[in-house]
């Protein structure tokens, strides 16, 4: 299998946004402008904080006032609502799939190799969206499936914002013998391997899963700054291990576009 290139800029922008996609845009403006206005924002400050014309955000206000997801003062400020958080999170699962299939299409077809998005879910990671072009080996589906994080090609990129302690309480009951032949053996190795991700922005998960099982990862945000996915690049390794700088960096990017079609400030 020959080298193929990933330039960033065939990992295309999420198409323009839906009204769904204003109003989470909104709400998002409206997370991120609450610690220093207590009282409320007004359109304009909405309107500023996203760059965007006044009137149009003053329409998708309303839209979001009449769906119950914020509270309008007399004085015509908003603030959101006791219930946003539910539909908040809602939203942010329905655009992770419909934004993240997107994402994958472009980034499969620029790497040539499968592409996965998945979640944390116990101590296991669940794929939620794939995409895989024609030449891939691989065989049958992956979504809905469970693998153990500890060594699964997602497992550091859905931890990426866990402290210490909370990893240690993810594992707590995990059997580590269970992993590949490359896999750590237990979660010190784990944070161990993990504190190296985060240096280098990206996971290299190499024979941990399985033997010859290669695979980059990177973690997606969202509107909150908290990490809601792991987007992954998966291959054989001798396939995939010459390219892990080239497809790091365009792991990152696509997590990148992904994250900012959530509300995520740009981490790169």
């Amino acid at each position: 299998m020959s080298p193929r290139s990933v330039p960033e800029d065939q990992v295309t922008a999420v198409p323009s946004r839906s009204s769904m996609g204003r109003g989470f845009d909104v709400v998002a403006a409206m997370v991120a402008l609450s610690p220093m206005h207590a009282d409320g924002v007004s359109v304009q400050q909405v309107a500023q904080q996203l760059g965007r014309d006044r009137s149009q955000v003053s329409r998708t206000l309303a839209a979001v006032h009449d769906e119950g997801l914020a509270v309008r003062d007399s004085e015509g400020r908003y603030r959101l609502s006791w219930d946003w958080y539910a539909t908040a999170q809602e939203l942010v699962h329905r655009r992770l799939r419909s934004a993240g299939l997107a994402v994958l299409d472009d980034l499969a077809a620029a790497s040539g190799e499968a592409c996965f998005l998945s979640v944390l879910s116990g101590d296991a990671t669940v794929t939620i969206v794939e995409s895989m072009p024609p030449a891939t080996r691989m065989i049958g589906s992956w979504v809905g499936r469970a693998y153990p994080a500890f060594c699964s090609d997602a497992g550091r990129a859905v931890l990426w914002d866990a402290d210490e302690e909370e990893i240690r309480g993810v594992f707590a009951d995990t059997d580590f013998s269970r992993g590949g032949p490359r896999a750590p053996r237990d979660v010190d190795e784990f944070l161990a391997r993990m504190e190296v991700s985060r240096a280098q922005g990206f996971a290299i998960v190499d024979e941990e899963a399985e033997p010859q099982l290669f695979s980059v990862s990177a973690p997606v945000w969202d509107f909150q700054g908290e990490v809601v996915a792991g987007l992954q690049i998966v291959g054989e390794k001798d396939a995939l291990a010459p390219r892990v700088d080239e497809l790091g960096a365009a792991c990152v990017s696509a997590a990148a576009v992904l994250s900012a079609a959530l509300g995520a400030a740009d981490r790169r």
